[in-house]
């Protein structure tokens, strides 16, 4: 009770010290302080009584009584040998492990500490170990970012720091229970994190980007919440390196850092996390080798052995009850003061429960033996700690050992919601410093934007990713003055410094890297996106001519994709950044971006979608190629606005030469008409240029004296006007032995002939007029039934064209793909791409009678010049889903409203469906077998498919856009007709894609 009186008048009397000492700062002046640390870090915490503190791992009579059993039974040797904890290695060779069967079966040492090797190795060495021991061996490793610290084929989570960025504590608690479970799975009980240091040190070689950060406060608050996640799964955690590595400048592992700070200051701040994390049931603590002479005054005696530190301070003055581990004594830190055997004796007498990796076991067994029976250290001595390790080793479960089972252990320590985590961390991570004239989020996506890479890392996620949302074109120069020359061409330069993302890895700009930024920013306007650790930033002296800033953190795949989602608005900006970069930046800056409904990635689970079911689709694609229904295929699924699945399959031809690429063009064919036309005339009825009833003499005065003046535009719309289903213009201009005719056709451009049909085939342009006079002419149905007819579509692309004077490409880029950011979407697609990321879709033997690729298909297309209100439209999957998605959204798309909701709701209502007419204007809604859905999709879904192997399909119940593109009718049309629609792939995906909710 006296203790506690007194520590309450201790920190009492700190508080009102510290706030006096504020009191008088703030009357000198009102100004802010120039160094955010002071403030940050000023913060006093009270500990409580020990009898609030929380813990973990509660005691028990059973345990106590089986740690008394077990103890009685010990010889010296072997509660000696408990102390100690040795280094272990599953990537040597035998002399390596028979050193270690020697060390638990000999000398019975109590713990082993996993460094470099593998998984499955270093299972079954535990297994190994673990069955030659007569007490079972505690099992450590340092896993401050997960197990990949120190294991291959394991799971890498973020950096400390990256993780500091973070406001929201929940997702840092959740990558503790993974490193928890994925550690228990492994037969791990200690896992020396978190670090704790508060890196008030930019130059710190050691600790850097291991540390949450600079404010104490901070870092503390994500500590516990990474402890909160292991210790809930059973592991210790090991908070490290006490009293506080954060402010140094050398490595302890090759030399004894000095730290030059008061008692005070090491109290308010480089105590404060150990305080916190005590009270919220730490289980043990690692202290570090450090000289410290405010703490210990014999000279450069590193705190690990000191008992001032040790005892008095971390055990007395603190209260910690948990196991005390030295760093490894191994360390120049250590071995410089004392020799084996001496330095782990001192280590121990300083107060220190396990002696972590030994120089010589052997000698330090028989040093600590010889002081003991020398009555330098007492019986109670020992047993206090020996007792305290069988104590959490019985916490540990190892009075009921069981080996590690390795049959599924890769699988299990890479469950696929680990990747649905890291999204989810990075999505909160990503920091925005600087945003001058709101250039982040980048809105206008007509614009030319150009990308600087600089660093030595990858960056083919960034580049993929960005150019998923635009055009953006990789800029490169030897020479740094043509290098702006050619970045005079572009509204934006996006400058990406990518490092390699590992983490020892060196990651500063080089001179002349820094020269060409500046020289860059200086003449351009410029967004850098840093994918190292905030310190990198550190030798830029001047920001002024960085529009936009953002810090990335790592250089990962997924930071990658995450942060290209950022900048074009897909996620909003949420970090701050832990630390501070010079007077430029200060902790905890971090500006809020407009978050804008574009589409964005992320993994399956992040909206409720199974990864294993979704990959049943694979076999799908797959048996669609084997049984020769197309060559490729593209599939791509989004969900709640976010694509979660993306997969190209197969080849351009069953040749397998050029393989199916993400951003491959595909003649989409019937498609054209939901995301040309269609979105084109919805704009003109959202304007009231045409409603419901209008007729189509009205609308085309063309029509006025034909049969089909009076077909009402809903009935048009509908495909239940009673027009023919299709006409083969083409036929008529090919002679006896299907070859072009000479009236027709020219082999060379010219004024007459400026129409491309083919390579080396142009149509006279006046053909479209005999196009429009067949329509006209073509007889109607005497009965009112649903015909679906591609002539709908011809005719309103000549309604779009009269009423707006404007041809349907030019219209469709206006006023959809350039704002869209459907760059790979267009007609006649070889005025701006290479034939080679473009599908083929036909040997053509009996019009054009040559390979048709970047050509579209359907013959009506061809001979209007390829671009015609039915076809003619060359795309990718994500486009296509861009436009889908903008339906979902019910018109509206990067913040954007093309038109209004009303308009799609009357577009997508189903105005015939009591006659038996499933459609809505323009929209597909047949479901079930007399359509092209899986019968498993909402009543309000819509979509369409292609002749060439398409679907675009939408169920706004489920916020599901489905996008599958093919070139099913390469190299011919089959004779038994369409394989791909009669073996149902496209539904049985659709169907995969339904089953895959998580209910």
């Amino acid at each position: 009770m006296k203790n506690y009186i007194t520590k309450i008048s201790f920190y009492l009397a700190l508080l009102i010290l510290i706030t006096n000492c504020a009191t008088k700062k703030s009357k000198i002046s009102s100004l802010p302080l120039k160094n955010p640390i002071i403030t940050e870090n000023n913060e006093t915490y009270i500990p409580k009584i020990k009898s609030e503190r929380k813990t973990f791992f509660k005691d028990s009579d059973t345990e106590t009584h089986w740690v008394d059993s077990i103890y009685n039974k010990m010889s010296l040797e072997e509660k000696v040998g408990q102390l100690f904890m040795v280094s272990a290695y599953s990537n040597r060779d035998s002399t390596e492990v028979e050193g270690i069967d020697k060390l638990v079966q000999e000398y019975k040492v109590g713990g082993l500490i996993f460094f470099q090797g593998g998984p499955v190795r270093q299972a079954n060495l535990t297994n190994r170990y673990q069955a030659e021991a007569k007490v079972p061996l505690f099992i450590a490793i340092d896993g401050e970012w997960g197990l990949s610290m120190r294991l291959d084929s394991t799971y890498r989570y973020p950096w400390n720091m990256t993780l500091g960025a973070i406001q929201d504590l929940k997702l840092i608690e959740k990558v503790g229970t993974n490193i928890g479970k994925e550690s228990k799975r492994m037969g791990i009980h200690f896992n020396f994190a978190p670090v704790i240091d508060i890196n008030t040190n930019p130059k710190n070689p050691i600790i850097g980007f291991r540390s949450f950060g600079e404010s104490k406060v901070s870092v503390t608050d994500k500590a516990i919440a990474l402890m909160q996640g292991e210790q809930s799964q059973g592991i210790f955690c090991t908070g490290k390196h006490f009293p506080g590595h954060g402010d140094t400048s050398t490595d302890s592992h090759k030399t004894l850092p000095t730290v030059n700070f008061t008692k005070e200051r090491i109290n308010l701040v480089e105590l404060y996390p150990y305080k916190r994390m005590f009270d919220e049931g730490l289980a043990s603590v690692m202290v570090a080798h450090l000289n410290i002479p405010s703490l210990e005054p014999q000279e450069n005696c590193p705190t690990s052995i000191s008992h001032n530190v040790v005892t008095d301070i971390l055990k007395n003055q603190l209260g910690f009850e948990g196991l005390i581990f030295t760093d490894a004594l191994g360390m120049k830190g250590a071995s410089n003061f004392k020799g084996p055997g001496d330095i782990d004796l001192a280590a121990f007498m300083a107060g220190n429960d396990i002696l972590l990796c030994p120089d010589d076991v052997p000698l330090s067994i028989e040093k600590i033996k010889t002081a003991y029976n020398e009555g330098t250290i007492s019986e109670d001595r020992l047993a206090y700690s020996a007792k305290k390790i069988l104590h959490y080793k019985f916490k540990a479960g190892l009075n009921n050992y069981k080996p590690i089972e390795t049959s599924s252990l890769i699988h299990d320590l890479t469950p696929t919601l680990n990747d649905a985590l890291q999204y989810q961390l990075y999505e909160n991570a990503v920091t925005v410093l600087q945003n001058k004239e709101e250039i982040l989020p980048i809105k206008n996506l007509n614009q030319k934007i150009a990308y600087v890479k600089l660093g030595d890392g990858p960056n083919s996620s960034f580049v993929s990713t960005l150019k998923k949302y635009t055009e953006v074109t990789e800029v490169s120069n030897t020479n740094i003055d043509s290098l702006n020359i050619e970045l005079k061409k572009y509204n934006t330069v996006i400058v990406g410094f990518h490092k390699l993302d590992k983490a020892w890895e060196k990651q500063d700009f080089s001179e002349t890297e820094l020269l060409w930024l500046q020289e860059i920013a200086k003449n351009n306007k410029v967004i850098l996106d840093v994918f190292v650790k905030p310190y990198s930033l550190l030798p830029i002296t001047n920001f002024d001519t960085i529009e936009g800033l953002v810090v990335s953190y790592q250089n990962s795949n997924i930071s990658q994709e995450v942060s290209a989602e950022l900048l074009f608005g897909a996620i909003e900006a949420k970090g701050k950044l832990p630390v501070s970069i010079n007077t430029a930046f200060k902790v905890n800056d971090g500006l809020s971006t407009e978050k804008m409904n574009r589409l964005g990635f992320t993994a399956p689970e992040n909206v409720g979608m199974n990864p294993l079911i979704l990959s049943k689709i694979d076999s799908l694609a797959q048996k669609a190629i084997d049984g020769k229904m197309t060559p490729g295929i593209q599939v791509l699924v989004a969900r709640k606005g976010k694509v979660i699945y993306q997969k190209s399959y197969g080849f351009h031809t069953y040749d397998t030469i050029e393989k199916v690429l993400n951003s491959d063009l595909y003649d989409v064919a019937s498609l054209s008409k939901m995301i040309a036309t269609l979105p084109n005339v919805m704009q003109l009825y959202d304007q009231n240029k045409v409603a419901l009833d209008t007729k189509l003499g009205t609308m085309l005065p063309y029509f006025a004296n034909s049969n089909k003046k009076d077909i009402l535009f809903k009935d048009l719309l509908s495909h239940y006007a009673g027009l023919v289903a299709w006409i083969p213009f083409y036929k008529t201009t090919l002679d006896g032995s299907n070859m072009p005719l000479k009236k027709y056709y020219s082999k060379t451009f010219d004024s007459q002939f400026s129409r491309k049909v083919a390579d080396s085939l142009f149509i006279r342009n006046d053909y479209h007029d005999t196009i429009m006079k067949i329509i006209a002419d073509s007889p109607l149905s005497s009965k009112k039934e649903y015909k679906y007819s591609d002539l709908t579509f011809m005719i309103l692309k000549e309604y779009l064209e009269k009423a707006t004077h404007k041809k349907l490409d030019v219209l469709s880029r206006e006023n959809f793909y350039n704002s869209l950011g459907m760059n790979y979407t267009l007609y006649n697609p070889l005025q701006k791409f290479d034939k080679s990321v473009i599908a083929p879709t036909e040997i053509d033997n009996y019009f054009r009678h040559q390979v048709i690729q970047g050509y579209v298909h359907d013959q009506g297309s061809a001979i209007e010049g390829g671009i015609a209100g039915h076809a003619g439209i060359f795309s990718n999957a994500m486009d296509v889903a861009k436009m889908m998605q903008l339906f979902l959204q019910k018109g509206n798309y990067g913040n954007h409203q093309y038109f209004s909701e009303k308009t799609f709701d009357d577009f997508n209502t189903c105005y015939f469906c009591a006659e038996g007419v499933h459609r809505g204007l323009g929209f597909d809604k047949r479901l079930g077998k007399e359509g092209s859905t899986c019968n498993c999709v909402s009543e309000s879904s819509f979509g369409h498919t292609g002749f060439t192997g398409d679907i675009a399909w939408v169920d706004p119940e489920t916020e599901i856009v489905y996008v599958l593109l093919s070139n099913r009718t390469y190299p011919v049309i089959p004779n038994e007709g369409n394989k791909l629609s009669k073996e149902r792939i496209r539904e049985d995906i659709q169907k995969i894609i339904q089953e895959s909710i998580i209910k």
